[in-house]
């Protein structure tokens, strides 16, 4: 979607997949807690069960964020993005890594199934963004067609607006620091995403090299 009339400052990180280890729930994506180094925060953003279209453009879409809340039936793609099913029809393909920096200066393809099974890991101390590969954007819609077909969007959009996709999985605590952000939608099909957010015009001092679990 093009930007909102405020820009929107985000930080953001991957924290990895649900507790359970048992396959089921978390598709597959398990991370152990003990690796994880960023932890469940508070949240006050607004949650919705529903709205009208007047209510999103009128009291959200040009002001402030809010999270819907089972506005979407996704449990098809949910089932097609778990790990095994994933490996199994994509695993071959290449899929274009980026770095974990303000900028995603660097770009790097692999098979997919080297990226999950050698690349993806929580995310270090030790490690800077820039340091940091990631599947995030960047995505071939031909190859990957089979899979986001069975995508189901949100509801809502900006008057004039079309929407464009960006699909990726990282590891926990991987994210880039501080970005500027225009209107979008953010939906986690397993684990979780923090993110803190400001509505400034000028952004705080920060590195962008660095990746949020060090901010």
């Amino acid at each position: 979607m093009e930007s909102c009339a405020l820009r929107l400052l985000l930080a953001s990180a991957l924290l990895g997949a649900a507790s359970l280890g048992d396959g089921q729930t978390d598709g597959g994506w398990h991370t152990d807690h003990s690796m994880q180094m960023v932890g469940n925060g508070s949240c006050n953003v607004e949650v919705r069960d529903s709205l009208t279209y007047s209510e999103f453009v009128h009291r959200y879409a040009y002001s402030k964020p809010v999270i819907f809340r089972g506005l979407t039936q996704n449990e098809q793609f949910r089932a097609l993005c778990s790990k095994q099913r994933l490996l199994q029809e994509f695993g071959n393909r290449l899929v274009r890594l980026s770095t974990a920096n303000t900028y995603s200066y660097q770009k790097v393809d692999v098979p997919f199934k080297e990226y999950v099974e050698h690349i993806m890991k929580p995310q270090s101390l030790d490690s800077l963004g820039s340091d940091t590969l990631y599947f995030f954007g960047d995505n071939n819609f031909t190859e990957w067609d089979s899979l986001f077909r069975t995508y189901i969007q949100p509801p809502y959009q900006l008057p004039g607006t079309k929407g464009a996709y960006s699909f990726g999985i990282a590891g926990a605590g991987t994210g880039v620091p501080f970005h500027w952000h225009g209107a979008g939608y953010s939906e986690v099909i397993y684990g979780q995403k923090t993110k803190h957010q400001s509505f400034i015009q000028t952004g705080p001092h920060y590195h962008g090299c660095l990746t949020y679990i060090h901010i």
